[in-house]
C-alpha cells in the first residue's frame, strides 16, 4: 500500500500526527479511561462504540469492525487513495508529498461518472468565482452582493460566484474540456429542450452559491436571481447522483473544526443566513437550504455536537419550522435552544439592520431553552384574556411539562404557570396527573423523551474459544516486543495458528521486524496490505492486556493453541477408527486406539 512513498516520510508522519486531532474532525469524541469514544462515522448507530487509542494511535469500532490509523481513517471517511490521505496527513505538518497519484494506485477509483461530475462542479464553481470578481460581467452582481453587506472576504471564503445570462454558455464551456452532455444533465448542471433535445445551461444571470457535501467536494448550487422579475427567486440543483440534499448540510464541511471546538452548531434555514452570521463572528452556523431538518442531517450534527441553537426567520412559518425542527432534535436526545428573531426577520435582514453585535449579543447570546420556546410558542393565536383560550394554553403547556424528565424543571415550570396565571399548585398537580393518567389508557401511550443518558460507550465482548483467546492474546504481546514476537516463533517451531487470519498477521508482523521496523500498531497496520487483517489487528489491540508478560503465561498460550490442534487431531483419528471398525479392520482400529490415546496423555 506505501511501496511509492519513502518508509520513512510515512514513519514520519505517523509519528507527528495525533490520531485524535485527525478523528475529532469527523466525529465528536469524549475520553472515557486511556482512550475516546463517539458515534461511528461508518455506520448508523445512536449508542458510541466508536474508539480510539491514543497510545497506540489506531482507531476500532466495536460495531462494525472498522479499525486502522490516521492514514486508513482519512482513506475510509473521505474515500482518499493512500497518497491522497499522506499528502492531507503530510500537509499539516509541512511534509509535502510529490507522488504522483494518477496510475499504480491500489485502491479502486471511485466510479467515472461520479468522478466527472464532481470535477465539472469543481470546475464551474471556480469559474463563476472568477466572473464574479475579476471580469465586467459579473460587476453589476458584485455591486449588489457589497451593497448587501457581503464583503469581498465573505465572497472568497464562501467561493460565490456569477453565471452568464448566456443560454448555452455553460453547455459550450463543458463540452469544449470533454464533458458528455448527456452526464452534465445528469448532473444537474444542464436542462434539454422537448422541442429539440438540445441542451440548455441550467443557471443563467444568478449569483451562484457552491453546495459543498460533507467531504467538502462541491455537489451542486443555488442560484440567486439578481432582479426581482426573474423568478424563481431561488434556482437550486436538482437531486443527482452526487447531491442529495437531506444528507447535506450547508457549511457543514467548512465549520465542523469550529462546531466542535465550541460544542455547539448554529442551524439556519438558508445559506444567505449562514454567510451573514459568519461574518458577524458566528463561524459555527450550517443550514438545511430552506428544507425541513432530516434524519441523515441530524445524523451529521450528532457526529459533532450535543448541543443546537435553531436561528430560523422570525416570521410565523420561521417559528413553525423551529418548532417542528426542535421536536425531532429532542427524539435524538440533543441538547436545543430557540435563538427569536424580533419584527419577523430573518437573520441576514437582523443583521444588515441592526449590526453583529446585537446579533450575537441580543440573539444567540439570549437563545431560549426549548421548553421556554414552548411557552411562547403556544400563545401565538391565542387571547390570553380569553378564558377558553387561556384554559386550552394551560393545557397545551401541562402536555409538555409531563414529558420532561427533570424533576426541578417540571417544578420550576409549574410553579411559573402557577404565578403567570394566578394558579394554586396544587390545581396544576392534579390536573397534570390526569393528563398522565390520560396518556396511560391510550392504546399507544405516547413515549417520554427520553432522559439524556451518560455517555457510555458500547463495547460488545464476544466470547471465544480459549484458543482463539490465546492466540490473540499472543499477537498482542508480539505486537509490543520483537523479542517476545521471535520468542514464540520459536516455541511454535513451525505450526501454525488455528485461525488462518491471526497467522497471516504474525506472518506478516515477523516480516516486518525483519526489515528493521520497530514496534508500533499504527505502523505495523500501514504495513498490512489487507484491510480485513487491519481490523482484526485493530480489535486485538483493544484488548486490555498487562504491560509486563511472563515466559509462563506466553507458554500457557502456546499450549492451548497446540491442545486445540491435538484436540482436532483426536477428531479426526476418531472418525477413522469409526470407519475401520464398520470395515471390521480390527487390527487398524487398535492402532488408531493407541494413537488417540497418545494424544490425549500429550494433552
Amino acid at each position: 500500500m506505501s511501496e511509492r512513498i519513502p518508509e520513512e516520510t510515512i514513519n514520519k508522519i505517523l509519528s507527528s500526527t495525533d490520531i485524535v486531532d485527525v478523528v475529532s474532525d469527523y466525529v465528536q469524541l469524549k475520553k472515557q479511561g486511556r482512550n475516546y469514544f463517539g458515534l461511528c462515522p461508518f455506520h448508523g448507530e445512536n449508542t458510541p462504540s466508536f474508539s480510539v487509542a491514543p497510545d497506540k494511535q489506531i482507531f476500532h469500532c466495536f460495531g462494525c469492525g472498522a479499525g486502522g490509523n490516521a492514514f486508513t481513517f482519512l482513506m475510509d471517511v473521505d474515500g482518499l487513495s493512500f497518497v491522497e490521505a499522506a499528502r492531507k496527513l503530510g500537509s499539516k505538518i509541512g511534509e509535502e508529498i510529490s507522488v504522483p497519484t494518477a496510475s499504480g494506485e491500489q485502491e479502486a477509483p471511485p466510479r467515472e461518472d461520479e468522478k466527472q461530475m464532481l470535477q465539472a462542479h469543481e470546475l464551474l464553481s471556480k469559474f463563476y468565482h472568477h466572473l464574479l470578481l475579476n471580469t465586467k460581467e459579473g460587476q453589476e452582481a458584485l455591486e449588489y452582493l457589497l451593497s448587501r453587506g457581503f464583503t469581498t472576504e465573505s465572497i472568497s471564503k464562501f467561493q460565490i460566484g456569477w453565471s452568464l445570462p448566456s443560454w448555452d454558455f455553460t453547455v459550450k464551456f463543458l463540452q469544449k474540456r470533454g464533458y458528455s452532455l448527456d452526464l452534465m444533465e445528469a448532473a444537474g448542471l444542464l436542462v434539454r429542450r422537448e422541442k429539440d433535445q438540445s441542451f440548455l445551461d441550467r443557471f443563467r444571470g444568478r449569483i451562484m452559491f457552491p453546495i459543498t457535501n460533507p467531504k467538502g467536494k462541491v455537489v451542486g448550487f443555488s442560484g440567486r436571481s439578481l432582479h426581482s422579475d426573474d423568478e424563481p427567486k431561488y434556482l437550486n440543483s436538482p437531486e443527482t447522483k452526487i447531491f442529495n440534499k437531506s444528507r447535506i448540510l450547508y457549511n457543514f464541511h467548512e465549520s465542523r473544526t469550529i462546531i466542535r471546538r465550541k460544542q455547539q452548531v448554529i442551524l439556519f434555514e438558508g445559506f444567505a443566513d449562514v454567510i451573514s452570521a459568519n461574518g458577524a463572528s458566528v463561524e459555527n452556523g450550517v443550514a438545511t437550504m430552506g428544507t425541513s431538518l432530516t434524519e441523515g442531517q441530524i445524523g451529521l450534527i450528532k457526529r459533532l455536537t450535543d448541543s443546537v441553537v435553531i436561528c430560523y426567520d422570525g416570521d410565523s412559518a420561521g417559528v413553525e419550522a423551529a418548532f417542528r425542527a426542535g421536536n425531532l432534535l429532542l427524539k435524538h436526545q440533543l441538547s436545543i435552544r430557540v435563538a427569536m428573531i424580533p419584527e419577523r426577520l430573518d437573520p441576514d435582514d437582523y443583521i444588515s439592520k441592526y449590526g453583529k453585535e446585537k446579533f450575537q449579543q441580543d440573539v444567540i447570546g439570549a437563545s431560549l431553552t426549548f421548553m421556554a420556546f414552548k411557552l411562547r410558542y403556544y400563545k401565538l393565536n391565542k387571547n390570553l384574556n380569553d378564558e377558553g383560550d387561556r384554559l386550552q394554553y394551560i393545557e397545551d403547556i401541562l402536555k409538555e411539562i409531563i414529558h420532561l424528565t427533570n424533576a426541578v424543571e417540571k417544578d420550576y415550570y409549574l410553579r411559573y404557570l402557577a404565578e403567570e396565571f394566578d394558579v394554586s399548585l396544587e390545581a396544576l398537580q392534579q390536573q397534570l396527573a390526569e393528563i398522565g393518567g390520560a396518556l396511560k389508557e391510550n392504546s399507544k401511550p405516547v413515549k417520554k423523551a427520553p432522559a439524556p443518558k451518560p455517555y457510555r460507550p458500547h463495547v460488545q465482548t464476544k466470547l471465544l474459544p480459549a484458543y482463539q483467546t490465546a492466540e490473540r492474546r499472543l499477537i498482542a504481546y508480539m505486537l509490543k516486543d520483537p523479542n517476545i514476537a521471535f520468542k514464540v516463533q520459536d516455541w511454535l517451531d513451525g505450526t501454525h495458528l488455528n485461525i488462518d487470519e491471526h497467522q497471516a498477521i504474525i506472518t506478516y508482523l515477523f516480516g516486518y521486524y525483519e526489515e528493521g521496523m520497530p514496534p508500533g500498531t499504527s505502523s505495523f497496520i500501514g504495513f498490512l496490505p489487507d484491510e480485513r487483517l487491519r481490523r482484526i489487528v485493530t480489535e486485538i489491540e483493544m484488548m486490555s492486556i498487562s504491560d509486563e508478560c511472563s515466559d509462563q503465561e506466553l507458554l500457557d498460550y502456546v499450549q492451548s493453541v497446540l491442545k486445540h490442534q491435538k484436540m482436532l487431531k483426536i477428531k479426526e483419528k476418531e472418525s477413522e477408527r469409526k470407519e475401520a471398525q464398520r470395515q471390521n479392520d480390527y487390527r487398524k482400529e487398535a492402532q488408531i486406539a493407541m494413537e488417540i490415546l497418545q494424544l490425549r496423555k500429550s494433552l
